[in-house]
């Protein structure tokens, strides 16, 4: 018991260890997803990125259930992990396939520094971390396939990612439950942003004690409505801008707080 009378917590498990589907998901490279998973569970914790109570479930719940997105993958494509926060699914997709590049895209000072810090010490070569929007990368960054988790209902997302997509690419979002359902009410937004195909599809099976459940949208030749987004993307800037030496401090002092 504590001086002030009250029964100290017990302190929260560790990520334990990785268990043997790691060890088939990530081959040789595994030694590194491990280190990815101490830095999650301690300085991702410690900076607020991940929640203290999350730790024990890292590898199933984060780590694993991300990683198997590259089932999906074609060889050697470029993609974009939208709204990236603690490197998920980016990073454990990168590892596990190092023949894609990747580009971490997080507006958030903290999160892209911490991206940055990772990337670094685990050495990853076909990993890149950008501060910004999405929408302020329309008509700048060009993919073959957008990835996105836990970062806003599909028909925002789409509208964020789906300009950021080359002709023919594909949006990947990681949605569990609610996928079906925000797919029938997102199908007026995906066709009017160019999607042609559109699915919930389970990855990890035989893998994962539950696969992963993703909704893949596939872009046809014109994804996006991309001079559209690009025009509004333009005019969104150039407010900001116009606003002159006020606008432009509240955004500056905005990214200082981050």
């Amino acid at each position: 018991m504590d001086r002030d009378g009250t029964e100290p917590e017990a302190p929260l498990e560790g990520p334990g260890q990785a268990p043997e589907a790691a060890g088939r998901i990530f081959g040789d490279r595994l030694p590194l997803a491990v280190r990815y998973t101490e830095l999650l569970a301690t300085a991702g914790v410690q900076r607020g990125l991940i929640g203290p109570r999350e730790v024990p479930r890292l590898w199933d719940r984060h780590v694993l259930n991300c990683a198997v997105l590259a089932e999906l993958l074609p060889a050697e494509v470029s993609l974009c992990d939208v709204g990236s926060g603690a490197g998920l699914p980016g990073i454990p997709v990168a590892l596990a396939r190092p023949d894609v590049s990747v580009t971490l895209l997080e507006p958030l000072l903290r999160r892209t520094t911490f991206l940055e810090e990772v990337v670094r010490e685990l050495g990853l070569e076909n990993v890149t971390v950008l501060r910004g929007r999405a929408e302020e990368m329309v008509g700048k960054l060009g993919v073959d396939v957008v990835t996105a988790r836990a970062v806003a209902p599909l028909d925002r997302l789409a509208g964020w990612g789906m300009p950021l997509l080359r002709p023919y690419g594909q949006m990947l979002a990681l949605k569990g439950d609610t996928a079906e359902q925000e797919l029938v009410e997102s199908r007026a937004a995906l066709t009017r942003l160019g999607a042609v195909k559109w699915s919930v599809i389970g990855v990890g099976e035989g893998v994962l004690v539950t696969p992963t459940r993703v909704v893949r949208v596939e872009a046809g030749e014109s994804p996006g409505g991309v001079k559209a987004a690009t025009r509004r993307a333009r005019a969104a800037r150039a407010g900001r801008g116009g606003k002159g030496g006020e606008g432009a401090g509240r955004r500056g002092g905005s990214r200082g707080r981050r």
